[in-house]
């Protein structure tokens, strides 16, 4: 592809849904559009949401009375990093160091960063809400997902976690401050410019390019990809779905945000694990990353054969003898699982 050249258009706005009336939202909105939406006032009677809504102090404060003071993944963020969660300049370290505190410390540190010039960043990440805030609960849920769909707090102050990709479906609520989405659709991958699998922050490969540096001779394509962007910025109550793969750089713009986020898998087959997938492309690296280019080829059209294809690839073969071609069943799951062993 070509360079563009000249200004990058404004992005397109992400497609809205207004929550409420006659039409409950439901999974069926999402599900099988294979598009990102907001979600307009989709939490806005949480109470938590409308504590925030009266000020920080306020949803601080009811936050720290449902802390049971376990310990939750918190990053610190150098100040030179201008709050993102990402790598240092010569990519020698990580942008961030990691400790674990109760929520509440993490409120006391919040409050006072917000009175300090050139304060460090900090993030309390993706802390499983069953375990630290168990009495947020019973208050505060998504009536369309399953029970065991667990919700993870995200809170911090103006920090920015750069693109990167789930591999699940993903809800994400905002419950305080103000975030902004910048997300792109799976096939802007080669101009985002992500960094290394083995070396990611909080282990999701990101974009080491920053989208507020589009003219950086580093990363020429990204204004490719700034093109093809879609934005929102969500408030409290509001919320954002995202399909698994889509990339998605969020920024955090007050003193004071937080998020409640919900990953799930359409699938439901005992044995079947989203994690099933990464580990699949690590031993696609070792299979077939150092074979000449042609036999790279012929294996690609294999995949796309029984992988990637339709029903048609096997149509042929009478459905009692389709075996690990055939459904997803309990039973493929474990034979699928006994081929992958095979010669390892």
């Amino acid at each position: 592809m070509s360079e563009l050249s000249g200004a990058i258009p404004a992005p397109a706005a992400i497609e809205e849904y207004h929550a409420g009336g006659d039409h409950p939202f439901g999974l069926d909105d999402v599900l099988g559009r294979e598009r990102p939406l907001v979600i307009r006032g989709l939490v806005r009677d949480w109470p938590i949401v409308k504590l925030a809504r009266q000020s920080d102090t306020a949803f601080a404060q009811r936050l720290a009375e449902l802390d049971n003071g376990a310990d939750v993944s918190t990053l610190m963020v150098a100040p030179e990093a201008d709050g993102i969660i990402g790598y240092a300049a010569d990519m020698s370290d990580l942008s961030y160091q990691h400790f674990k505190v109760p929520v509440t410390l993490g409120l006391q540190r919040l409050a006072s960063y917000s009175r300090r010039e050139n304060a460090p960043g900090l993030v309390i990440q993706s802390a499983p809400i069953r375990d630290c805030l168990p009495g947020f609960l019973a208050e505060h849920a998504l009536p369309f997902l399953d029970p065991g769909v667990e919700p993870r707090l995200w809170m911090g102050n103006r920090v920015t976690t750069p693109t990167h990709f789930d591999s699940q479906h993903n809800i994400a609520c905002v419950v305080c401050g103000t975030r902004r989405f910048t997300l792109f659709p799976p096939e802007q991958l080669p101009n985002l410019y992500i960094g290394p699998l083995d070396f990611a922050p909080t282990g999701a490969a990101i974009s080491m390019a920053r989208l507020d540096q589009p003219d950086d001779p580093r990363y020429p394509r990204l204004k490719q990809a700034l093109a093809a962007a879609q934005v929102a910025e969500l408030h409290p109550g509001d919320a954002i779905y995202m399909p698994p793969l889509w990339w998605h750089n969020v920024e955090s713009l007050e003193r004071l945000n937080a998020l409640v986020n919900y990953w799930w898998s359409p699938v439901d087959v005992p044995g079947y694990h989203t994690g099933h997938a990464r580990a699949a492309l690590y031993h696609c690296l070792l299979a077939f990353r150092a074979l000449p280019p042609a036999e790279r080829a012929n294996w690609k059209n294999l995949l796309d054969h029984y992988v990637f294809g339709d029903e048609e690839a096997i149509a042929h073969i009478p459905e009692h003898r389709r075996g690990v071609l055939g459904p997803l069943t309990p039973e493929t799951v474990e034979q699928l699982k006994q081929g992958a062993r095979l010669n390892l």
